[in-house]
Protein backbone atom coordinates (compact mmCIF):
# COMPACT_ATOMS: atom_id res chain seq x y z
CA UNK A 1 0.00 0.00 0.00
CA UNK A 2 1.28 3.50 -1.09
CA UNK A 3 2.33 5.89 1.59
CA UNK A 4 0.62 9.31 1.59
CA UNK A 5 2.55 12.50 1.57
CA UNK A 6 1.75 13.64 4.60
CA UNK A 7 3.05 10.80 6.42
CA UNK A 8 6.88 10.60 6.99
CA UNK A 9 9.02 10.48 3.82
CA UNK A 10 11.59 8.02 5.65
CA UNK A 11 8.95 5.15 6.20
CA UNK A 12 8.02 2.39 3.65
CA UNK A 13 4.50 2.31 1.93
CA UNK A 14 4.67 -1.02 3.36
CA UNK A 15 6.45 -4.00 5.01
CA UNK A 16 8.02 -6.88 3.21
CA UNK A 17 6.07 -10.07 3.15
CA UNK A 18 8.76 -12.50 4.65
CA UNK A 19 12.61 -11.54 5.92
CA UNK A 20 15.24 -12.64 3.63
CA UNK A 21 17.15 -15.36 4.86
CA UNK A 22 20.70 -14.53 5.49
CA UNK A 23 23.10 -15.77 3.14
CA UNK A 24 25.89 -18.16 4.41
CA UNK A 25 29.68 -17.28 3.14
CA UNK A 26 33.09 -17.81 3.71
CA UNK A 27 36.68 -17.19 2.35
CA UNK A 28 36.15 -20.68 1.47
CA UNK A 29 32.52 -20.14 -0.36
CA UNK A 30 32.20 -16.33 -1.44
CA UNK A 31 29.32 -15.26 -3.04
CA UNK A 32 29.59 -14.60 -6.51
CA UNK A 33 28.73 -10.42 -7.56
CA UNK A 34 26.07 -11.52 -9.41
CA UNK A 35 24.45 -13.39 -6.56
CA UNK A 36 24.85 -10.42 -3.89
CA UNK A 37 23.34 -7.98 -6.78
CA UNK A 38 20.47 -10.21 -7.30
CA UNK A 39 19.73 -10.27 -3.80
CA UNK A 40 19.67 -6.92 -3.16
CA UNK A 41 17.72 -6.17 -6.00
CA UNK A 42 15.25 -8.60 -4.54
CA UNK A 43 15.39 -6.90 -0.59
CA UNK A 44 15.15 -3.30 -2.88
CA UNK A 45 12.01 -4.57 -4.92
CA UNK A 46 9.91 -6.02 -1.40
CA UNK A 47 10.10 -2.30 0.04
CA UNK A 48 7.31 -1.55 -2.65
CA UNK A 49 6.35 2.17 -3.57
CA UNK A 50 6.99 4.74 -1.36
CA UNK A 51 6.47 9.19 -1.26
CA UNK A 52 9.60 10.60 -0.78
CA UNK A 53 10.21 14.54 0.04
CA UNK A 54 13.01 16.39 -1.02
CA UNK A 55 14.60 19.21 -2.94
CA UNK A 56 15.53 19.08 -7.02
CA UNK A 57 19.51 19.22 -6.88
CA UNK A 58 19.76 18.54 -11.09
CA UNK A 59 17.11 18.03 -13.66
CA UNK A 60 18.08 16.40 -16.77
CA UNK A 61 15.56 15.84 -19.26
CA UNK A 62 15.54 13.29 -22.29
CA UNK A 63 13.41 12.88 -25.22
CA UNK A 64 11.68 9.53 -23.35
CA UNK A 65 13.28 9.96 -20.04
CA UNK A 66 13.97 12.60 -17.04
CA UNK A 67 16.87 12.16 -14.87
CA UNK A 68 16.72 14.08 -11.58
CA UNK A 69 18.76 14.52 -8.32
CA UNK A 70 16.53 14.42 -5.37
CA UNK A 71 18.24 15.84 -2.11
CA UNK A 72 17.47 16.39 1.35
CA UNK A 73 17.89 19.43 2.55
CA UNK A 74 18.76 18.57 6.04
CA UNK A 75 21.23 15.98 5.12
CA UNK A 76 24.44 15.48 2.58
CA UNK A 77 22.13 12.64 0.68
CA UNK A 78 20.77 12.19 -2.37
CA UNK A 79 18.77 9.39 -4.91
CA UNK A 80 18.50 9.23 -8.10
CA UNK A 81 14.77 9.39 -9.84
CA UNK A 82 13.86 8.55 -13.03
CA UNK A 83 11.08 8.84 -14.84
CA UNK A 84 9.06 9.30 -18.19
CA UNK A 85 8.51 12.50 -19.48
CA UNK A 86 4.56 13.07 -19.67
CA UNK A 87 5.20 12.47 -15.74
CA UNK A 88 7.39 15.83 -14.97
CA UNK A 89 5.14 17.29 -17.47
CA UNK A 90 1.74 16.41 -15.84
CA UNK A 91 3.14 18.57 -12.58
CA UNK A 92 1.65 21.75 -11.79
CA UNK A 93 3.23 24.08 -11.22
CA UNK A 94 6.15 23.07 -13.67
CA UNK A 95 9.10 21.29 -11.60
CA UNK A 96 12.54 23.02 -11.87
CA UNK A 97 15.68 22.70 -10.07
CA UNK A 98 15.64 23.84 -6.50
CA UNK A 99 12.09 23.11 -5.79
CA UNK A 100 10.73 20.85 -3.29
CA UNK A 101 8.80 18.23 -4.06
CA UNK A 102 7.23 14.79 -3.32
CA UNK A 103 7.78 11.93 -5.41
CA UNK A 104 5.50 8.72 -5.47
CA UNK A 105 7.93 5.88 -6.83
CA UNK A 106 9.55 2.22 -6.54
CA UNK A 107 12.48 1.89 -5.32
CA UNK A 108 14.28 0.03 -7.60
CA UNK A 109 18.35 -1.47 -7.72
CA UNK A 110 19.88 -2.23 -11.13
CA UNK A 111 22.15 -5.25 -10.89
CA UNK A 112 24.32 -4.58 -13.63
CA UNK A 113 25.49 -1.20 -12.83
CA UNK A 114 25.02 -1.72 -9.35
CA UNK A 115 22.87 1.56 -8.68
CA UNK A 116 19.88 2.22 -6.71
CA UNK A 117 17.19 4.92 -8.49
CA UNK A 118 13.40 5.92 -7.64
CA UNK A 119 11.14 4.98 -10.54
CA UNK A 120 8.94 8.00 -10.27
CA UNK A 121 5.07 7.72 -11.30
CA UNK A 122 3.98 10.76 -9.80
CA UNK A 123 5.67 14.40 -8.79
CA UNK A 124 3.80 16.81 -6.84
CA UNK A 125 4.99 20.21 -6.23
CA UNK A 126 4.70 21.16 -2.45
CA UNK A 127 2.49 24.30 -2.75
CA UNK A 128 3.49 27.96 -1.33
CA UNK A 129 0.97 27.85 1.36
CA UNK A 130 2.40 24.15 2.64
CA UNK A 131 5.97 25.07 2.00
CA UNK A 132 5.03 28.64 4.34
CA UNK A 133 3.01 26.34 6.72
CA UNK A 134 6.35 24.05 7.05
CA UNK A 135 8.93 26.81 7.50
CA UNK A 136 6.55 28.64 9.93
CA UNK A 137 6.82 25.27 12.41
CA UNK A 138 10.55 25.09 11.78
CA UNK A 139 10.30 28.76 12.59
CA UNK A 140 8.80 28.44 16.17
CA UNK A 141 11.16 25.44 16.81
CA UNK A 142 13.98 27.09 16.32
CA UNK A 143 12.75 30.16 18.36
CA UNK A 144 11.66 27.93 21.04
CA UNK A 145 15.12 26.92 21.43
CA UNK A 146 16.06 30.51 21.96
CA UNK A 147 18.20 31.06 18.68
CA UNK A 148 16.87 34.49 17.99
CA UNK A 149 16.78 35.65 21.70
CA UNK A 150 17.75 39.06 21.34
CA UNK A 151 20.32 39.07 24.33
CA UNK A 152 21.74 36.22 22.37
CA UNK A 153 22.69 39.37 19.18
CA UNK A 154 26.12 40.71 18.83
CA UNK A 155 26.67 44.75 18.17
CA UNK A 156 28.40 45.47 15.11
CA UNK A 157 31.37 47.61 15.31
CA UNK A 158 31.48 50.99 14.53
CA UNK A 159 34.08 50.81 12.21
CA UNK A 160 34.98 47.51 11.71
CA UNK A 161 38.55 46.71 9.17
CA UNK A 162 37.58 43.91 7.61
CA UNK A 163 34.48 42.95 6.60
CA UNK A 164 33.51 39.37 4.85
CA UNK A 165 30.89 39.00 2.35
CA UNK A 166 28.93 35.76 1.72
CA UNK A 167 27.40 35.94 -1.96
CA UNK A 168 27.75 35.10 -5.77
CA UNK A 169 30.66 35.86 -7.46
CA UNK A 170 30.21 38.97 -9.45
CA UNK A 171 26.80 39.55 -8.07
CA UNK A 172 24.73 41.95 -8.11
CA UNK A 173 24.26 41.80 -4.34
CA UNK A 174 28.50 42.36 -3.98
CA UNK A 175 28.26 45.43 -6.39
CA UNK A 176 25.80 46.78 -3.73
CA UNK A 177 27.33 46.06 -0.58
CA UNK A 178 31.06 46.65 -1.66
CA UNK A 179 30.47 50.04 -3.98
CA UNK A 180 28.02 51.70 -1.43
CA UNK A 181 30.19 50.91 1.88
CA UNK A 182 33.36 51.85 -0.01
CA UNK A 183 31.44 55.16 -1.56
CA UNK A 184 30.30 55.16 2.56
CA UNK A 185 34.12 54.72 3.65
CA UNK A 186 36.94 54.01 0.88
CA UNK A 187 38.85 52.63 3.57
CA UNK A 188 37.17 49.44 4.26
CA UNK A 189 38.76 46.34 3.23
CA UNK A 190 36.11 43.08 2.05
CA UNK A 191 37.12 38.99 2.33
CA UNK A 192 34.79 37.46 0.10
CA UNK A 193 33.74 34.65 0.50
CA UNK A 194 31.75 33.16 -2.13
CA UNK A 195 28.93 30.16 -2.70
CA UNK A 196 25.68 29.50 -4.25
CA UNK A 197 23.07 31.27 -3.72
CA UNK A 198 20.37 29.34 -5.17
CA UNK A 199 20.20 25.60 -5.45
CA UNK A 200 20.52 22.53 -4.15
CA UNK A 201 24.37 23.07 -2.83
CA UNK A 202 23.22 26.36 -1.86
CA UNK A 203 23.10 26.22 2.07
CA UNK A 204 25.66 23.85 2.48
CA UNK A 205 28.24 26.51 0.43
CA UNK A 206 26.42 29.45 2.74
CA UNK A 207 27.17 27.18 5.77
CA UNK A 208 31.10 26.59 4.34
CA UNK A 209 31.74 30.23 3.74
CA UNK A 210 30.29 31.98 7.09
CA UNK A 211 32.11 29.02 8.76
CA UNK A 212 35.65 29.76 6.79
CA UNK A 213 35.05 33.53 7.53
CA UNK A 214 34.38 33.18 11.28
CA UNK A 215 37.63 31.29 11.70
CA UNK A 216 39.49 34.43 10.38
CA UNK A 217 41.03 36.55 12.95
CA UNK A 218 41.00 39.97 11.03
CA UNK A 219 37.66 39.54 9.52
CA UNK A 220 35.05 42.02 12.47
CA UNK A 221 31.76 41.46 10.95
CA UNK A 222 30.00 39.26 8.31
CA UNK A 223 26.87 39.67 5.71
CA UNK A 224 25.44 37.35 3.92
CA UNK A 225 23.54 39.28 0.82
CA UNK A 226 21.34 38.08 -2.25
CA UNK A 227 19.07 39.89 -4.50
CA UNK A 228 15.37 39.07 -4.47
CA UNK A 229 13.74 36.06 -5.61
CA UNK A 230 11.01 33.32 -4.99
CA UNK A 231 9.70 31.91 -1.61
CA UNK A 232 11.67 29.17 -3.44
CA UNK A 233 14.48 30.84 -4.44
CA UNK A 234 14.89 31.66 -0.82
CA UNK A 235 14.22 28.43 0.91
CA UNK A 236 18.22 27.74 1.34
CA UNK A 237 18.64 30.80 3.95
CA UNK A 238 15.53 29.28 5.99
CA UNK A 239 17.58 25.93 6.09
CA UNK A 240 17.56 24.59 10.04
CA UNK A 241 21.30 24.24 8.80
CA UNK A 242 22.37 27.54 8.30
CA UNK A 243 20.18 29.06 10.97
CA UNK A 244 22.51 27.14 13.25
CA UNK A 245 25.64 28.07 11.36
CA UNK A 246 24.67 31.96 12.00
CA UNK A 247 23.60 31.69 15.47
CA UNK A 248 26.91 29.19 16.54
CA UNK A 249 29.22 32.02 14.37
CA UNK A 250 31.41 34.18 17.33
CA UNK A 251 31.85 37.11 14.28
CA UNK A 252 28.56 39.44 14.10
CA UNK A 253 26.40 38.35 10.88
CA UNK A 254 24.43 40.83 8.77
CA UNK A 255 21.41 39.16 7.11
CA UNK A 256 20.61 40.89 3.55
CA UNK A 257 18.71 38.34 1.92
CA UNK A 258 16.18 39.55 -0.90
CA UNK A 259 14.34 42.59 -0.72
CA UNK A 260 11.84 44.47 2.26
CA UNK A 261 8.66 42.12 2.10
CA UNK A 262 11.55 38.97 1.88
CA UNK A 263 11.80 37.35 5.09
CA UNK A 264 13.78 33.72 5.45
CA UNK A 265 14.48 32.66 8.90
CA UNK A 266 18.14 33.89 8.36
CA UNK A 267 16.96 37.30 9.43
CA UNK A 268 15.82 36.50 12.74
CA UNK A 269 18.75 34.44 13.75
CA UNK A 270 20.91 37.12 12.49
CA UNK A 271 22.22 39.81 14.64
CA UNK A 272 21.26 42.44 12.15
CA UNK A 273 18.99 42.10 9.42
CA UNK A 274 19.39 44.76 6.50
CA UNK A 275 16.29 44.92 4.30
CA UNK A 276 18.42 44.95 1.41
CA UNK A 277 22.36 44.71 0.06
CA UNK A 278 22.51 48.61 -0.68
CA UNK A 279 20.76 48.92 3.45
CA UNK A 280 23.61 46.39 4.53
CA UNK A 281 26.14 48.57 3.44
CA UNK A 282 25.15 51.75 5.27
CA UNK A 283 24.83 49.33 8.36
CA UNK A 284 28.19 48.11 8.19
CA UNK A 285 30.32 51.20 7.80
CA UNK A 286 29.39 54.80 8.45
CA UNK A 287 29.47 57.61 5.88
CA UNK A 288 32.64 59.19 5.91
CA UNK A 289 30.85 63.04 4.49
CA UNK A 290 28.40 62.42 7.35
CA UNK A 291 31.08 61.88 9.79
CA UNK A 292 33.28 64.60 8.22
CA UNK A 293 30.44 66.97 8.75
CA UNK A 294 29.59 65.59 12.09
CA UNK A 295 33.22 66.19 13.50
CA UNK A 296 33.00 70.14 11.45
CA UNK A 297 29.62 70.72 13.10
CA UNK A 298 30.85 69.19 16.46
CA UNK A 299 33.67 71.34 16.36
CA UNK A 300 31.71 74.53 15.29
CA UNK A 301 29.69 73.77 18.22
CA UNK A 302 32.94 73.30 20.64
CA UNK A 303 34.25 76.78 19.02
CA UNK A 304 31.17 78.50 19.36
CA UNK A 305 30.92 77.68 23.13
CA UNK A 306 34.21 78.38 24.41
CA UNK A 307 34.07 81.36 22.21
CA UNK A 308 30.90 82.56 24.51
CA UNK A 309 32.57 81.48 27.47
CA UNK A 310 35.71 83.71 27.05
CA UNK A 311 33.61 86.61 25.89
CA UNK A 312 31.13 86.25 28.94
CA UNK A 313 34.85 86.40 30.56
CA UNK A 314 35.67 89.01 29.17
CA UNK A 315 32.25 91.25 29.64
CA UNK A 316 32.89 90.17 33.06
CA UNK A 317 36.41 91.48 33.24
CA UNK A 318 35.28 94.53 31.40
CA UNK A 319 32.50 95.21 33.87
CA UNK A 320 34.18 94.47 36.88
CA UNK A 321 36.98 97.26 35.36
CA UNK A 322 34.50 99.70 35.21
CA UNK A 323 33.21 100.04 38.64
CA UNK A 324 34.84 103.27 40.02
CA UNK A 325 36.82 101.48 42.69
CA UNK A 326 38.75 99.38 39.42
CA UNK A 327 38.26 102.33 37.26
CA UNK A 328 40.18 104.68 39.43
CA UNK A 329 41.29 102.86 42.63
CA UNK A 330 42.91 106.39 44.21
CA UNK A 331 39.17 107.01 44.88
CA UNK A 332 38.31 104.29 47.39
CA UNK A 333 41.29 105.44 49.19
CA UNK A 334 40.51 108.49 49.15
CA UNK A 335 37.29 108.52 50.56
CA UNK A 336 38.77 106.27 53.36
CA UNK A 337 41.57 108.79 53.81
CA UNK A 338 38.44 111.76 53.99
CA UNK A 339 36.84 109.26 56.34
CA UNK A 340 40.37 108.70 58.47
CA UNK A 341 40.67 112.30 59.04
CA UNK A 342 37.11 113.04 60.19
CA UNK A 343 37.59 110.36 62.69
CA UNK A 344 40.84 111.70 63.46
CA UNK A 345 39.75 115.07 64.21
CA UNK A 346 36.74 113.95 66.15
CA UNK A 347 39.08 112.15 68.22
CA UNK A 348 41.19 114.85 68.65
CA UNK A 349 38.67 117.51 69.12
CA UNK A 350 37.03 114.90 72.04
CA UNK A 351 40.48 113.95 73.22
CA UNK A 352 40.94 118.16 73.59
CA UNK A 353 38.29 118.79 75.21
CA UNK A 354 38.84 116.16 77.28
CA UNK A 355 41.92 117.22 78.31
CA UNK A 356 41.08 121.08 78.84
CA UNK A 357 37.86 119.76 80.98
CA UNK A 358 40.70 117.74 82.56
CA UNK A 359 43.23 120.33 82.82
CA UNK A 360 40.64 123.00 84.00
CA UNK A 361 40.12 120.03 87.09
CA UNK A 362 43.68 119.87 87.38
CA UNK A 363 44.12 123.67 87.91
CA UNK A 364 41.08 124.07 90.15
CA UNK A 365 42.22 121.39 92.43
CA UNK A 366 46.04 123.00 92.21
CA UNK A 367 44.22 126.20 93.19
CA UNK A 368 42.11 124.50 96.12
CA UNK A 369 45.43 122.41 97.52
CA UNK A 370 47.41 125.78 97.73
CA UNK A 371 44.96 127.43 98.85
CA UNK A 372 45.00 125.16 101.90
CA UNK A 373 49.17 124.72 101.57
CA UNK A 374 51.08 126.18 104.55
CA UNK A 375 53.34 127.81 101.51
CA UNK A 376 50.38 130.09 100.99
CA UNK A 377 50.25 131.32 104.06
CA UNK A 378 54.21 131.80 103.88
CA UNK A 379 53.98 133.70 100.96
CA UNK A 380 51.44 136.18 102.38
CA UNK A 381 54.67 136.75 104.81
CA UNK A 382 53.81 134.00 107.51
CA UNK A 383 56.73 132.36 109.17
CA UNK A 384 56.85 129.39 110.67
CA UNK A 385 59.15 128.78 113.63
CA UNK A 386 60.76 125.37 114.21
CA UNK A 387 63.04 124.01 116.61
CA UNK A 388 66.43 122.35 116.12
CA UNK A 389 64.39 118.62 115.82
CA UNK A 390 61.57 120.18 113.67
CA UNK A 391 58.90 120.44 116.34
CA UNK A 392 56.68 123.74 115.76
CA UNK A 393 56.66 126.36 118.03
CA UNK A 394 53.54 127.30 118.65
CA UNK A 395 53.75 129.42 122.27
CA UNK A 396 56.47 131.47 123.73
CA UNK A 397 56.03 129.80 126.79
CA UNK A 398 57.74 127.14 125.08
CA UNK A 399 60.69 128.64 124.46
CA UNK A 400 63.92 130.29 126.42
CA UNK A 401 65.65 132.99 125.81
CA UNK A 402 68.87 132.51 123.83
CA UNK A 403 67.30 129.22 121.96
CA UNK A 404 68.27 128.86 118.83
CA UNK A 405 65.19 128.35 116.46
CA UNK A 406 64.77 128.12 112.29
CA UNK A 407 61.95 130.54 110.70
CA UNK A 408 60.46 128.93 107.83
CA UNK A 409 59.40 131.75 105.39
CA UNK A 410 57.83 130.77 101.98
CA UNK A 411 61.30 130.46 100.27
CA UNK A 412 63.80 129.24 102.97
CA UNK A 413 64.62 129.05 106.50
CA UNK A 414 65.95 131.54 108.51
CA UNK A 415 68.16 130.68 111.99
CA UNK A 416 67.25 133.35 114.49
CA UNK A 417 67.80 133.83 118.31
CA UNK A 418 65.29 134.68 120.69
CA UNK A 419 65.80 137.65 122.23
CA UNK A 420 63.01 138.35 124.10
CA UNK A 421 59.80 136.72 124.50
CA UNK A 422 56.30 139.10 124.94
CA UNK A 423 52.93 137.61 125.83
CA UNK A 424 50.04 138.80 123.66
CA UNK A 425 46.91 137.94 125.70
CA UNK A 426 44.53 139.72 123.39
CA UNK A 427 45.85 137.73 120.54
CA UNK A 428 45.80 134.62 122.57
CA UNK A 429 42.27 135.55 123.49
CA UNK A 430 41.12 135.77 119.93
CA UNK A 431 42.33 132.60 119.16
CA UNK A 432 40.70 130.92 121.77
Amino acid sequence: MAQSPSQPAQEPAQQPARQPSKLQTSPEQPAPVRQIATLVAGWVDRLGAVWVEGQIAQLNRRPGTVFMTLRDPLADMSILVTCNRMVLDAADPPVVEGASVVVHGRPRFYANRGSLSLVADEIRTVGLGELLARLERRRQLLAAEGLFAPERKQRLPFLPGVIGVVTAQGSAAERDVVENARRRWPAVRFEPAYASMQGSFCAREVIEAVQRLDRMPGVDVIVVARGGGSVEDLLPFSDEGVVRAIATARTPVVSAIGHEQDSPILDLVADVRASTPTDAAKLLVPDVSEELQGVAQTRDRMRRQVTGLVQRELDRVAALRDRPCLADPHTMVTAREREVDELTARIRRRHGDRLDRGLDDVAHARARVRALSPLETLRRGYAVLQTADGHVVSSVDERDLGDMLTARVSDGRIRVRVEDLVHDHADAEEAR
